[in-house]
C-alpha cells in the first residue's frame, strides 16, 4: 500500500472533522451548510471565508424517497483520489507546492461556475430590470424569501426556477481541488494506467483524463447526475481542471524541478 503523505494527510483528516460537524450540529448538516458551503454573494448567507472552506465540505445526506439517510460516497471517492493521486505529486513537489496547487485548483472550481451564475443572474433578470425594477430591490426580496408574482409573469415560470436555485443554491466539495491533481498526475505519470469505477479495463492517464474532461464539458452544457442521486457541479470540475492545466504549462515553461 502507498503510504500517505504528510499534507495529503493533513487534509484529508480537516475533511472528515468538516464532514463530522455536517454530521453533528444542525438538522442534517444546514448549519455547517450555511456557515461553510459556498453561497451566492448577493445572498445574505454569503460569507468571506466560504470561498476556502466550502472546499472541505462535503454533502452528508441524500434523500431517496424515504427520507433523508447518511451519505458518505461523496467524501469517500473525494479522498481516496486526493490520496491515490495527491501523494505522489507532493512526493515530487514538496509541501508548500503542493498545497499552492490544491488551494489554486479549488478557486478555479469557485470562480468559473461563479462567472457562470453572476452572467446568467443579470441575464435572466434584464426584462425586470427594463421594466424598471431595481436589482437592489430584487436581492433585498430574495434574501427575505418575497417575491411579485408579476416578475414570474416576466421572465417565465423556468427562469425564476432558475434565479432562485442560483440565489439560493449551495456549492460544496473538494472536487475541484481532485480534479486539478487528475490533471497534473496525467500530466505527471501520463503512462499510468487507471480504471473507471465501473469499467475495470486499464487506461493510460493520458487518454484517461482527456476523456474525463469531456465528459465533464457535455455534462455541463446538456445537464446530469451523478448515478447515486445527488448533483454534481460540473463547471467546478472544468475550473478546477483549467487551473491546473494552466500551472502545470506555467511550470513546464519555467523548468521547475521536482524531487
Amino acid at each position: 500500500m502507498m503510504r500517505i503523505s504528510e499534507t495529503v494527510k493533513h487534509l484529508i483528516i480537516i475533511n472528515i472533522v468538516f464532514w463530522v460537524g455536517t454530521l453533528t450540529v444542525g438538522q442534517y448538516g444546514s448549519t455547517f451548510d450555511n456557515l461553510f458551503a459556498m453561497h451566492f454573494p448577493k445572498n445574505d448567507m454569503f460569507k468571506p471565508w466560504q470561498v476556502i472552506t466550502h472546499m472541505f465540505m462535503h454533502g452528508s445526506y441524500v434523500d431517496y424517497g424515504s427520507g433523508p439517510s447518511i451519505f458518505p460516497l461523496h467524501i469517500l471517492f473525494n479522498m481516496l483520489g486526493l490520496w491515490m493521486f495527491g501523494t505522489p505529486l507532493e512526493q515530487m513537489w514538496g509541501r508548500n507546492k503542493f498545497l499552492f496547487f490544491y488551494i489554486s485548483a479549488g478557486l478555479g472550481a469557485t470562480l468559473l461556475p461563479l462567472a457562470i451564475d453572476y452572467y446568467n443572474f443579470y441575464s435572466i433578470t434584464a426584462p425586470l430590470v427594463d421594466q424598471g425594477l431595481d436589482t437592489d430591490t430584487l436581492i433585498a426580496a430574495l434574501n427575505e424569501g418575497k417575491y411579485n408574482e408579476r416578475w414570474v409573469e416576466i421572465i417565465g415560470e423556468d427562469n425564476w426556477r432558475t434565479l432562485l436555485q442560483i440565489f439560493l443554491g449551495k456549492s460544496l466539495g473538494a472536487s475541484g481541488c481532485i480534479m486539478g491533481i487528475l490533471v497534473a498526475f496525467g500530466m505527471m505519470f501520463p503512462n499510468s494506467e487507471l480504471m473507471l469505477l465501473f469499467l475495470p479495463i486499464p487506461i493510460k492517464a493520458k487518454y484517461f483524463i482527456p476523456l474525463l474532461l469531456g465528459y465533464e464539458i457535455i455534462a455541463g452544457f446538456f445537464g446530469g447526475t451523478s448515478m447515486f442521486g445527488f448533483s454534481i457541479g460540473h463547471f467546478a470540475h472544468i475550473g478546477g481542471a483549467l487551473i491546473g492545466l494552466l500551472i502545470m504549462l506555467y511550470w513546464r515553461k519555467k523548468g521547475f524541478r521536482y524531487r
